[in-house]
């Protein structure tokens, strides 16, 4: 699933956004996504990755700043798969 999708489907899940506002020029906080659902957002991108988020990872402003950042934390960890 990428990034934007991940997003979509979570603030639809948890914050009746729709999901046509999750666009990446949105700024987080205008769509309602609080600093708390950031928060649980990230934890659910953590679980359904695998992917350890750093402990300085950057708070970002718009949609295409968490984009960014989950798709960097992607690239920098080696697959598992075999």
């Amino acid at each position: 699933m990428d990034s934007l999708t991940l997003i979509r489907d979570f603030a639809l899940g948890n914050g009746d956004i729709q999901p046509d506002k999750i666009v990446p020029e949105a700024v987080l906080a205008d769509i309602g996504i609080d600093s708390l659902m950031l928060l649980e957002l990230l934890f659910e991108f953590e679980e359904t990755s695998g992917i350890a988020l750093p402990k300085d990872l950057p708070h970002p402003t718009t949609v295409q700043d968490l984009v960014d950042q989950l798709d960097k934390l992607r690239a920098q960890t080696p697959s598992t798969t075999a």
